[in-house]
């Protein structure tokens, strides 16, 4: 479904990935894992069309994506639930998801798309007329994750979704995403926590400096005694 091969992006006159290189089939969960600084969210906002591409091609579903804009990706099939979450503060939880739907493609299954986010999230239901702004940041986690499945996405990414989460919090976001797996969605996930990542992966990628260091099924992954040095402190 999505390719990524030999991308160079610089921020400045510094270079964030170096030939980063990478896959994800349709129906998988891929992560990528590494530290702070390694490539990874850079990686994910040139693939949305957030951050431009100096070299290399990246293609989704056999068709080249470079120099396309952010929300023709969107149309495309293309979501990104952003670290830090970057909702509307002001606006109502109802107001963000719409905003998800903003393209005419899934604006036509703007009902449909709602009853789907409500089932995996009850309490947004709930909070519909709630500012975003005043909620939780669990609650703001769903509303992200929810946002970006109202696009009605074939490849959903994640940046960091546990990030600044407290633990019973982070356990029920990756309860959804298996769910969401399980249901046939493609995912690229981005997060530190190495563990909870590559136990919901079916591959992953290690990401230092900008490149890819390592890369196989998650269960080798998480069981390589260098990366469990490395990330995991064991």
């Amino acid at each position: 479904m999505l390719e990524v091969r030999d991308l160079d992006v610089f921020y400045g006159d510094a270079q964030a990935l170096h030939g980063m290189a990478l896959r994800v089939d349709e129906g998988e969960v891929v992560t990528l894992v590494g530290a702070n600084g390694a490539g990874k969210t850079t990686t994910l906002r040139a693939i949305s069309g957030l951050q431009k591409v100096a070299r290399g091609d990246i293609t989704f579903e056999g068709k080249s994506i470079v120099g396309r804009p952010g929300h023709t990706r969107s149309e495309l099939g293309i979501s990104l639930v952003p670290e830090g979450r970057e909702l509307w503060p002001s606006l109502t939880v109802l107001e963000n998801l719409e905003l998800g739907c903003y393209a005419k493609s899934a604006r036509k299954h703007r009902d449909e798309s709602l009853e789907r986010v409500f089932d995996l999230f009850p309490r947004l239901h709930e909070r519909t007329k709630q500012l975003a702004g005043s909620m939780s940041g669990g609650e703001q986690q769903m509303v992200a994750i929810a946002r970006g499945l109202m696009s009605r996405p074939r490849l959903l990414m994640f940046d960091e979704p546990s990030l600044g989460l407290a633990p019973v919090i982070v356990t029920q976001v990756f309860a959804i995403i298996r769910r969401l797996a399980r249901e046939g969605l493609t995912i690229l996930l981005v997060e530190q926590n190495l563990k909870k990542a590559l136990e919901v992966a079916d591959r992953g990628y290690v990401v230092e400096t900008g490149s890819i260091t390592m890369a196989g099924p998650a269960r080798e992954l998480l069981s390589n005694e260098g990366i469990r040095a490395a990330y995991l402190g064991l």
